[in-house]
């Protein structure tokens, strides 16, 4: 249940908000402007401007339930919020105020509100007219993901169609070449499915309808176009924009492969307005230094922590738009971190109140993988050269688990002569971390971590371990038992040594510390906004390049050289038995 209080209003009919223009995506762009325009008689510093979808909401305050319930305390969460003094230095004497804010489609109407009384104690003062798209349930921010088998291609969108009002499907074909239909799938989720608030709450707002499509029998790297689509009752039938996408290539073939890693980069807003969970200054200089690489990158890999929404569910369709220009083109594939899964009694390995309520439900629905179980977030995914094995640390990883016999399975199942370059992938550090939360632990690790797979990593000798959860960026030398077994270097060659860990948790949340003494084990450490990114030029050549978000530049990187044989010979603790008979 909701607490509600009464409803403080303090509506003044001398009071205005006047927003225009009153519909948006006239062109079928799926975001546009807004100018607000308003005016209060009595002005005060505190004053702000809520965002409200659907238009019609409640300005009751609703006491906060726990800690992850954030002001403005109204029963319906604004979308977004901006103070009125922002950029109108007049007007608190002249109470004459303006925005520019920018709208994305997101299934309803808009209108915004003027507030008095700050975060804590608004007070409704007015409310605008409504605006809103011309297509409100328009198939909208299509994110690609690599499907269960490496020549299909699976496309996820969102809508607001129902599968009882139009059938979704996807027009696609080899670009300038016959075009086919694929039906699609269609997932939603209700407020029941939340395990708690804000999610349940005052953050709840329905997803939409999301459909996942899947493309099969794709010739590989060759270059596809596509288009969403959705056939009314009528015939009729509603489109997106055209995009396009390049096939992933046969599992183990030689050319050039490129991959962009991070975690934790959420979503900020373009207009500088406010938000739940307002705490990602880096996350659009993150997107956009990758938009801006875009034709220089073949996938994404976002391992957990994804857009911290933290039950304030608005905020999946916020993410999903700031990354289409990504997610439309590349892979974009993910992992589970705390912010998507945890919440206590509900199975997950923590039992903290990350994510809001939402305790995995929203992520695994809004984004596909190929994954058995799509809750239980673990899967592998192989991309060339290249083979991924991409855990879910919400989940138990220990010896015994069904974890780790995925990992080992993961781990042992590739063919290291077609597919030299083995990656492992998790959100919490499993590996290596000098962060000062984990110093102060005394573990330099998420606790039970390395030890729990340190023997699997070196046994089948796993290239690279990447990670999120801490927001900074950090590469060890190759390391086993907490210990170098070779110097770090900007360059590796010859027979496999040990794992190389590195955290990439600096795509765009605020940053984390380090402690201030050196660990032998740490090779480069920054405190800045970044991520990685993995070039496989053949099957003996590796880099990896670390580039920070503020200007896309290179500030760490090294190379691995390495033959066939050299993945074949034996170092510490990986020498396969042998017998003595000829």
């Amino acid at each position: 249940m909701i607490a509600v209080e009464r409803t403080p209003l303090a509506v003044d009919d001398a009071a205005h908000v006047k927003a225009s223009p009153a519909v948006l995506g006239l062109e079928g762009q799926y975001s546009g402007w807004v100018e607000v325009e308003f005016f209060h008689p009595d002005p005060s510093g505190d004053d702000w401007i809520g965002v409200f979808s659907p238009a019609n909401f409640s300005a009751a305050i609703c006491e906060p339930e726990n800690k992850r319930q954030y002001p403005p305390v109204l029963c319906t969460a604004p979308i977004k919020y901006q103070f009125a003094k922002f950029k109108n230095d007049g007007y608190s004497k002249s109470g004459k105020g303006y925005l520019k804010l920018q709208l994305i489609n997101q299934r309803e109407d808009f209108s915004f509100a003027l507030f008095s009384g700050g975060l804590l104690k608004p007070k409704l003062i007015a409310v605008s007219n409504k605006v809103t798209f011309v297509n409100p349930k328009a198939p909208v921010y299509p994110r690609l993901a690599q499907g269960k088998s490496w020549n299909e291609m699976t496309v996820t969108w969102t809508s607001g169609y129902d599968i009882k009002e139009a059938v979704p499907f996807v027009e696609w074909g080899e670009k300038g070449g016959r075009r086919f239909l694929s039906p699609a799938g269609t997932l939603t989720f209700d407020r029941n499915s939340m395990c708690g608030a804000p999610a349940r709450t005052v953050g709840w707002r329905h997803p939409g309808y999301i459909h996942t499509s899947y493309l099969k029998d794709l010739w590989p790297d060759s270059m596809y176009t596509y288009r969403l689509g959705h056939r009314l009752p009528n015939g009729t039938r509603v489109w997106s924009k055209s995009y396009s996408f390049k096939a992933s290539p046969y599992p183990g073939q030689d050319s050039l492969q490129r991959v962009v890693i991070f975690g934790d980069m959420g979503k900020a807003e373009a207009d500088g307005s406010n938000e739940y969970n307002n705490f990602q200054p880096g996350s659009l200089n993150t997107t956009n230094q990758i938009i801006r690489d875009l034709e220089n990158i073949d996938m994404v890999v976002h391992i957990g922590d994804i857009c911290y929404a933290n039950g304030y569910l608005s905020q999946w369709d916020q993410f999903t738009a700031q990354i289409e220009p990504i997610a439309s083109t590349v892979p974009y594939m993910v992992g589970s971190g705390n912010h998507e899964r945890d919440w206590p009694g509900t199975g997950s390995f923590y039992g903290n109140l990350d994510s809001g309520g939402e305790c995995g439900v929203p992520a695994q629905t809004v984004f596909y993988t190929p994954a058995e179980n799509r809750a239980k977030f673990w899967y592998a995914t192989d991309y060339g050269m290249f083979r991924f094995c991409i855990a879910h640390t919400e989940e138990d990883w220990r010896p015994g688990t069904e974890q780790y016999k995925f990992i080992e399975h993961c781990l042992s199942s590739v063919d290291r002569q077609k597919q030299p370059w083995l990656i492992f992938l998790a959100h919490r550090v499993l590996g290596y971390s000098s962060n000062s939360y984990y110093g102060f632990e005394g573990t330099f690790e998420e606790p039970m971590g390395r030890e729990a797979l340190q023997e699997l990593w070196q046994k089948y000798k796993v290239d690279l371990a990447f990670y999120g959860h801490v927001h900074n960026y950090e590469r060890t030398c190759p390391v086993y038992q907490s210990q170098c077994v070779v110097n770090a270097s900007n360059h590796y060659s010859g027979p496999f040594q040990a794992t190389t860990h590195v955290v990439v948790g600096g795509a765009g949340a605020s940053l984390s510390d380090f402690i201030t003494s050196k660990i032998q084990w740490s090779h480069f450490r920054d405190f800045d906004h970044g991520f990685g990114k993995l070039t496989a030029f053949n099957h003996s050549s590796l880099l990896f390049e670390y580039k920070k978000s503020r200007d896309g530049n290179v500030y760490d990187h090294f190379t691995i050289s390495r033959d066939y044989r050299d993945v074949l010979a034996c170092s510490v603790d990986n020498c396969p038995r042998t017998s003595l008979a000829s």
